[in-house]
């Protein structure tokens, strides 16, 4: 037997022992015309560091078990959850917000304002990916209204507080990714590791109850999810592009539009021979030259990209946020191949030998695309990429790696990378020099001062669209900026589409455009997910 059958036989094993008699007498109680209110998926990975807020659970999504002080709608307009109101000061440093009255915990602790100030304390301090370094302090007013302190002024920030869940600061400890204790419409029930969460809806929750009570996830490899979606033991599933193409009886495909983007980072900086501070080499002599890195966005063929590898399933890619109120269209450039030979050539970049590879002043044209291995698609879409950059007298060469080697080389060699928030902050974090050289964000080096301007502008602006104005710049002003026509530090190539089998009568609401694929983005509304 395979490996990949193998898998397929565990995971069906697992299914069966684990789910079926709970479902079948589910069904036998309901009777036939009655629809049962509880759920199976198989939607994605284990979350790695658990369900805790503090360090980044529901920045992709939602937390689900616990709630935000605000929350973005299906438009990505900020609304309100357990904030009634919130207040910023006419010089932008203050924030402050006024809560409900009516929130229990889980345990049925009430939530107050020190549990707010607990956890954006604890997520400053903790290292982790929630960036609150703009964040000076939070205090208590009362126990319904808290204080925010910035040290600059930052229209962003408040995508920031939608994106970080409230943890109780009488049940926090160590162990709370494990165990959390929360305030969002559902409560783990159980959680299997390796195999699967079951969650419960929140019967104490203050806004409007789930109409499922009971959820199941899976943690299942694709070919397993697709078993387990014909055998009729899922309600929802998630498949990759090349596995969207079954017929599966009682099910449909959604296909959900989304800002889960892949593209390369090309080093900005020439190789002097430099060192970070853990030893690991900066700089590239061939992607710091602005005609290579121009040549290539343009050289290109996403939809190419998106038709062979996506399978369709997808979009062409300009920047890290398209279509996000905070793009800018004109970002957006036809595949020229003329063109990008002509940039070459400007550029003295000649092919002078046999073997086609262009040349500048005794340089080749050629570096290395790192990848994560074991990714169907981040190989496919490298693949894609080196056989069109030799039409440009480019040579890729292109390797599957780890992430532990990545993290070593990613400051001075070409990465597929994957990005796509529902906030402008992340155009900060890859953009800013602020932030060149910060780990994932901006390992290129990437560095320009009108790019800063608009950015540091952007954050400042109290004013809604001067903000966005400034945003949309960073990608091109009309002179300059990130995009293709600009300094293009990434070649952005697709956005995915993310795909699930839904069985028929299951309705999920109105989805907002989904994010980079880490934590479940498909449940930021289940709470209103429902029966037909």
């Amino acid at each position: 037997m395979t490996k990949r059958n193998l898998t397929i036989v565990l995971a069906m094993v697992l299914i069966m022992g684990l789910l079926l008699p709970t479902a079948c007498s589910k069904e036998e109680s309901l009777g036939e015309e009655e629809k049962t209110n509880e759920l199976v998926l198989a939607i994605g990975s284990e979350p790695d560091e658990g369900f805790d807020p503090v360090n980044g659970w529901g920045r992709y999504g939602n937390p689900l078990f616990q709630s935000t002080l605000v929350d973005t709608d299906v438009n990505m307009e900020i609304v309100m959850d357990l904030a009634k109101d919130y207040k910023v000061s006419q010089d932008g440093f203050t924030w402050t917000f006024e809560i409900r009255e009516d929130v229990i915990f889980t345990d049925e602790e009430e939530l107050t304002s020190d549990d707010i100030v607990f956890t954006f304390e604890s997520a400053k301090g903790s290292g982790s990916i929630v960036d609150l370094t703009n964040m000076k302090g939070i205090k208590r007013i009362d126990d319904y209204k808290v204080e925010f302190t910035l040290n600059k002024p930052d229209s962003s920030f408040i995508y920031t507080i939608a994106a970080t869940g409230i943890v109780p600061k009488h049940a926090y400890d160590a162990n709370y990714g494990e165990n959390p204790v929360g305030s969002g419409p559902f409560k783990l029930i159980q959680w299997d590791k390796g195999q699967q969460v079951i969650m419960a809806a929140n019967e104490d929750y203050y806004g409007k109850l789930p109409a499922i009570k009971k959820v199941t996830i899976l943690f299942l490899e694709e070919d397993a999810t697709l078993a387990a979606a014909k055998a009729g033991q899922l309600d929802v599933g998630a498949v990759s592009s090349s596995l969207a193409g079954e017929d599966i009886g009682g099910m449909r495909l959604e296909v959900l539009k989304s800002i889960d983007n892949r593209g390369i980072t090309l080093p900005y900086i020439k190789d002097e021979g430099k060192e970070n501070e853990k030893g690991y080499k900066l700089g590239n002599n061939v992607t710091s030259d602005i005609a290579i890195r121009r040549a290539l966005s343009y050289g290109i063929d996403r939809e190419s990209l998106v038709r062979d590898v996506l399978n369709d399933y997808g979009r062409p890619a300009y920047s890290e946020a398209d279509g996000m109120p905070w793009s800018n269209s004109q970002a957006f450039v036809k595949h020229d191949l003329e063109r990008a030979k002509e940039i070459l050539s400007q550029g003295g970049w000649d092919t002078t030998r046999d073997d086609d590879i262009r040349e500048k002043n005794g340089q080749k044209a050629e570096f290395d695309l790192l990848y994560s291995a074991g990714d169907s698609t981040r190989q496919a879409l490298a693949n894609g990429v080196a056989l069109q950059a030799k039409e440009l007298g480019i040579k890729i060469n292109i390797q599957g790696t780890s992430w532990d080697e990545i993290d070593k080389k990613m400051y001075s060699q070409a990465i597929l990378m994957g990005w796509g928030a529902q906030s402008p902050i992340e155009t900060y974090l890859l953009y800013h020099s602020d932030n060149a050289g910060k780990d994932y964000y901006n390992p290129e080096f990437f560095s320009s001062e009108v790019v800063d301007y608009h950015i540091d502008n952007a954050m400042s602006s109290l004013d809604h669209e001067t903000a966005m104005d400034h945003w949309k710049k960073v990608q091109w002003d009309g002179e300059t900026g990130v995009a293709s026509q600009g300094e293009s530090p990434w070649v952005w190539l697709v956005n995915l589409d993310h795909l699930y089998y839904i069985k028929e009568g299951l309705d999920i609401g109105q989805q907002k455009i989904h994010p980079h694929g880490h934590a479940w983005p498909l449940l930021s509304n289940l709470k209103d997910w429902e029966w037909k």
